[in-house]
């Protein structure tokens, strides 16, 4: 069985869907910095068989709304001397800003510049999102 240390201080998101790990690594830019992290991916998971996650050693301003877009099962951990100190849990924002682009090519993000891409929450069951500008239906395939 493969051994990953505790961390001291730091960030655990925790219950990732397994595949979405790396994607979350590579967005937080987590290849980028300073301080120890850890990605595992295909890890067991008494609640949903196989699960990923991330270990920061380090504390770090983190986007629940965007983490809540991509996998809105994942779980939060803030670690204070090797224990859980705060458990947070994610659920779908109702809005997204700057995360996915419309693929409508009708759409006026397409065809103007410096337009933030926003989209709002219609359907919590299946996660699906509209372009607040089109109302291009959209869903997150992590």
């Amino acid at each position: 069985m493969l051994y990953i240390d505790s961390i001291s201080n730091g960030i655990v998101i925790d219950h990732i869907k397994p595949g979405l790990g790396a994607k979350i690594f590579n967005y937080l830019d987590l290849d980028k910095v300073d301080f120890t992290v850890a990605l595992i991916i295909n890890a067991p998971s008494k609640t949903y068989g196989r699960k990923d996650l991330i270990k920061i050693e380090n504390n770090m301003d983190l986007d629940l709304r965007i983490l809540g877009f991509i996998d809105s099962n994942i779980t939060i951990n803030i670690i204070r001397d090797e224990k859980i100190s705060e458990k947070i849990n994610l659920s779908l924002p109702e809005n997204v800003e700057g995360v996915v682009e419309c693929k409508n090519p009708r759409c006026i993000t397409s065809t103007e510049r410096n337009i933030v891409h926003k989209f709002s929450l219609v359907d919590k069951e299946t996660g699906s999102y509209k372009c607040d500008y089109c109302d291009q239906l959209y869903t997150w395939e992590g």
